[in-house]
């Protein structure tokens, strides 16, 4: 039964793909609005529809097969109410809904999803989970192509240039990297870092096995100032995205809450992901699956933390520690966590099960004996009991391992041929 629900699983994603050239044209529509909430509470409000002129994603895999992410854009045909296009993401507001200044205010925090710019008249619809993993719709609203509000005016254009190409963006995983602090006295030390960080990315498996499925893009976006905001410690710089440490009061935690901004400056080339390359050397960084990724660049740790933060970002994978007791509510009794790479045992089948040898127990010991097999390892998601990561190391959990784990390993490498295919 189980190789049976697998195979209707693939001829379903197969089959509910559509024709690009049917509905789409090769630009982007984006679409702005704002969440607003506290701890308990979410609305999303529309703000505006931009044209853009790039559309980087895949032309053939336009409907998500992945269901990854807090949240799932939809995108209809209004007529025939057909799906079309749709993509998981999570987001910063959804993950400031976890902190304690939530419980206190309201907060609205601005948000945007894009998708190729339809032919026809569409029904865009934001769905988020629920504590039990089900999607909810947030947010409905339809879009006329003809529309004359639609913004074709650009607030932040620039230059882009190719840091590793291997071909058209339809058939590529296409990942942008943006300046944070850099100015333009600094554009050459930008143009080597992206040099720098595209051969570390090509370092690690799965992406030098992808090479060639991979294309790589900057953009001469420059700040007025050189390194980024520390507000623990007094510094505020003039930077194009307002970058900055002490993201929730967490020191190394190097975010910005700007990503309309973010979203204008990628779209100076086509791209899958963004990667914002910050000119700091202190260490810090972070990334939300299918929202952004940033690093601190010039710190000892830079090289690790954007490979990490990238597994966050490209393929919503789970940081693979656990706290004592901070978290423990993070994943509800009884229900399986929506990230590939870690388990409450609860759909251990849905997860790696099949990888696991039959002489290692599930839960797996903490012992030296099982730490180069694939088992159930207890301390995963932030939460110290009752989730488990695959392996006992990995870069996911700490930098003293220098690679992904099978598991994160073949869930990075279907997300990149998703796009490149």
């Amino acid at each position: 039964m189980k190789y049976l629900a697998l195979f209707l699983t693939a001829f379903t994603c197969i089959t509910a793909q559509v024709n690009f050239d049917d509905y789409f044209f090769e630009k982007t529509l984006r679409l702005d609005f704002y969440h607003y909430g506290n701890c308990e509470n979410e609305t999303i409000n529309f703000n505006e529809l931009i044209e853009e002129p790039y559309w980087g994603g895949s032309k053939k895999n336009l409907v998500d097969v992945f269901n990854y992410g807090y949240y799932m854009l939809k995108v209809f045909d209004n007529a025939s109410n057909k799906l079309i296009y749709s993509r998981g993401f999570s987001t910063l507001f959804q993950e400031w809904q976890t902190t304690k200044e939530a419980k206190e205010i309201y907060r609205a925090y601005p948000g945007s999803v894009v998708m190729p710019y339809p032919k026809v008249q569409i029904r865009v619809e934001i769905h988020r989970r629920d504590r039990e993993n089900v999607f909810r719709q947030k947010f409905e609203y339809v879009v006329d192509p003809q529309n004359y509000f639609i913004k074709k005016e650009r607030k932040h254009e620039f230059e882009n240039f190719q840091v590793h190409f291997s071909g058209d963006a339809s058939e590529k995983l296409d990942i942008i990297l943006l300046p944070e602090g850099y100015t333009l006295e600094e554009a050459d030390i930008f143009k080597k870092d992206c040099e720098i960080f595209a051969d570390f990315l090509f370092e690690y498996s799965p992406f030098k096995e992808n090479k060639n499925n991979i294309n790589i893009w900057g953009v001469e976006a420059y700040s007025k100032n050189s390194g980024v905001d520390i507000p623990g410690e007094n510094v505020w710089k003039n930077t194009v995205m307002n970058s900055s440490y002490y993201t929730f009061d967490s020191e190394r935690y190097l975010m910005t809450v700007d990503f309309q901004t973010v979203r204008d400056v990628a779209s100076n080339a086509p791209y899958d992901q963004i990667y914002i390359l910050a000119n700091s050397d202190k260490y810090g960084g972070g990334a939300i699956y299918n929202f952004y990724s940033l690093t601190a660049v010039k710190n000892v740790r830079a090289k690790q933390v954007f490979i990490h933060e990238l597994g966050h970002g490209l393929a919503g994978l789970a940081d693979e520690y656990g706290y004592d007791d901070t978290y423990q509510d993070m994943y509800p009794a009884g229900i399986e966590p929506w990230e590939p790479n870690i388990t409450t045992l609860v759909d251990f089948e849905s997860k790696w099960e099949n990888l696991v040898d039959e002489s290692v127990p599930i839960p797996t010991p903490q012992d030296s004996a099982y730490y180069n097999m694939i088992g159930a390892f207890e301390g995963a998601g932030y939460v110290a009991k009752g989730v488990y990561r695959p392996t006992f190391n990995s870069i996911m959990r700490e930098f003293s391992s220098n690679e992904f784990n099978i598991v994160c390993n073949e869930v990075l490498d279907k997300v990149i041929k998703f796009y490149a295919e």
